[in-house]
């Protein structure tokens, strides 16, 4: 890469799940630092892509990410982490595009290479030792020792809140696409019903029930249940 006067940038915004956007580095904070930088240094952000993927995929298989990169411009991110934690993965994006770091504005590529390799060193370090941590606890709890014994309990009661809330927003997940399907599936009718000559919500009602479609439960449709879904699939009758 060449190093001329960058006047043009792409921001690229992350997040792994909906529970990091309300704490810590949300795509609102990212903002603030991605434009705080570019109002500084007299960067022109002319897209911005967002998405919400986990640290662990790499950067060239994120579709957001792929498509940021297709402006052949700068990539800027607010913090190194945005782009990925492993090393390997920051270092085969260097080879496609020059990252910036709205946090370290003035680094370059090798400096970021460094940063994010003391970074993944540190949360190894870390990881390492809150294993031990936890092993020293399971030993003590094992042993009878009361405050040991009351911390793993705490541990497992907050392990067990979080896979059910794990479960519950895969539920959650899988009833809006099984609705978001089936909605699509009544679309040619009711547009075929609109495009015949219906031009109120009961009578479309009454078209489809006709047509002996059914609604999600199986039932005859009322004007509420086709306005509902209109409104889903975005369809009027102009």
């Amino acid at each position: 890469m060449t190093n001329k006067t960058i006047t043009q940038v792409v921001a690229y915004y992350r997040i792994s799940t909906g529970a990091q956007e309300k704490s810590g580095l949300g795509i609102k904070a990212q903002k603030d630092y991605v434009e705080a930088a570019a109002r500084a240094q007299g960067w022109e952000v002319v897209a911005e892509y967002t998405e919400t993927v986990s640290g662990t995929v790499a950067p060239l298989d994120r579709p957001e990410c792929k498509k940021a990169l297709a402006h052949a411009l700068p990539l800027l991110v607010a913090k190194v982490d945005r782009i990925s934690r492993d090393v390997e993965h920051i270092a085969g994006l260097m080879k496609r595009a020059t990252i910036k770091i709205a946090t370290m504005p003035h680094a370059d590529n090798f400096q970021i290479h460094l940063f994010a390799a003391l970074a993944q060193q540190e949360r190894e370090f870390i990881a390492g030792r809150t294993k031990d941590a936890l092993a020293a606890l399971k030993r003590d709890a094992d042993q009878g020792k009361p405050d040991a014994v009351a911390k793993v309990a705490i541990r497992a009661e907050k392990l067990a809140k979080g896979r059910t809330e794990t479960n519950r927003a895969k539920a959650t997940a899988a009833i809006k696409e099984r609705v978001a399907s089936w909605s699509e599936s009544v679309r040619d009718p009711i547009d075929l019903c609109i495009r015949k000559g219906a031009t109120s919500l009961p009578q479309v009602a009454n078209c489809l029930n006709d047509k002996k479609i059914g609604t999600a439960r199986g039932g005859e449709w009322s004007a509420m249940q086709v306005s509902r879904v209109m409104r889903t699939l975005g369809l009027t009758f102009a």
